[in-house]
């Protein structure tokens, strides 16, 4: 993307392909998962089974797994953070994942390499 005007920015957003949507839906790693990795990257694409905390918002500080993530709407839906609509039925609450942090999530090899790719490497 080479424009700054926020029309262009948005029109990237809402017709992106899947592959680019995939990078749209990261959040930032916590410090102490961040060392216990051994990795200097700020932020990892979040996945279903990920524990992650709610940073901004009226549920700020609340803590769940990841129940899905919807690349469609750049959404993510973690589980205990509901709300009620007019019927008093509760739904998950659409996230964006901006407001995210991920605390602990499956780094196995392959997502671990992902993140490592960038070249930013912690020094031990």
């Amino acid at each position: 993307m080479d424009s700054i005007q926020p029309r262009k920015q948005r029109k990237f957003r809402y017709t992106a392909p899947m592959h680019l949507r995939k990078k749209m839906v990261s959040a930032h790693i916590s410090k102490e998962l961040r060392a216990k990795l051994g990795t200097k990257k700020r932020s990892a694409p979040l996945r279903k089974g990920d524990k992650v905390t709610l940073m901004c918002g009226d549920q700020a500080g609340k803590t769940g797994k990841v129940i899905s993530v919807e690349l469609a709407f750049l959404k993510v839906y973690v589980e205990g953070i509901v709300q009620r609509n007019a019927k008093g039925v509760e739904k998950p609450l659409p996230i964006d994942p901006s407001n995210l942090l991920i605390i602990d999530g499956d780094f196995s090899k392959d997502r671990l390499a992902m993140i490592n790719r960038a070249g930013k490497i912690a020094k031990k």
